[in-house]
């Protein structure tokens, strides 16, 4: 689950993907039923002007389309790259295109149901091949990411990353989310490419189960 949409007013929206126990209660609520909130914990991205490429896998599509608007109000040239396991997983198509022109919208699904086939990490040589970026943002199944990372890297082009991992207690005393020295829930979610070089080791390598411990991907 994700915030998928902040409007003006301080409206909120979260999209949320039925996975669980959890999840699947969300999605039998009906309207007008109240629901917690803590928060809001740890960093956020930091934007830039210039030209940026958005890139999401499957459900990390959601936190990009409210900070596609943040850059264009910025004044920035925004494109997304976004890839999911099949045309159904794609979800939010209709808020990006609302966002950018052109053939600054590239596909990639596993099935290739719609835009090439394959992982969306596929069609970036490509982009930045052909075009210079000042960032690349990036959220999505945490394999993925260091396939971003590691292409960033190659091509010189700076990248923040939005963390997923099990966040217990958010205030970064349980150790839980660690990968490396870092706490995702408080020196996070979103780590910089100089952050994510001193967890190289770990980054796509290993997450972690409820108890903490290390379980590779």
């Amino acid at each position: 689950m994700s915030l998928a949409r902040i409007d003006p007013d301080g409206t909120c929206g979260v999209m949320i993907e039925r996975v669980g126990d959890a999840t699947k209660a969300l999605h039998n609520l009906e309207q007008g039923q109240a629901l917690g909130i803590r928060g809001p914990f740890g960093n956020h991205f930091r934007l830039v002007r210039g030209r940026v490429l958005l890139v999401s896998g499957g459900m990390g599509i959601a936190p990009l389309i409210p900070l596609s608007k943040s850059l264009r109000s910025l004044g920035a040239t925004v494109e997304f790259a976004c890839g999911a396991k099949t045309s159904a997983h794609l979800c939010g198509l209709e808020h990006i295109r609302n966002t950018v022109e052109g053939d600054a919208l590239s596909l990639a699904t596993d099935d290739g149901s719609l835009g090439d086939r394959g992982f969306v990490t596929s069609i970036l040589p490509s982009l930045f091949e052909t075009r210079e970026f000042d960032m690349v943002y990036c959220c999505g199944p945490e394999p993925m990411m260091k396939a971003v990372f590691s292409l960033t890297e190659k091509y010189g082009i700076l990248l923040q990353a939005s963390m997923e991992r099990i966040i217990k207690c958010s205030v970064g005393l349980c150790g839980n989310c660690m990968i490396g020295k870092y706490r995702v829930c408080k020196d996070g979610l979103v780590l910089s490419s100089e952050q994510l070089r001193e967890v190289a080791d770990e980054f796509g390598v290993y997450r972690r189960d409820f108890d903490g411990r290390k379980i590779p991907f």
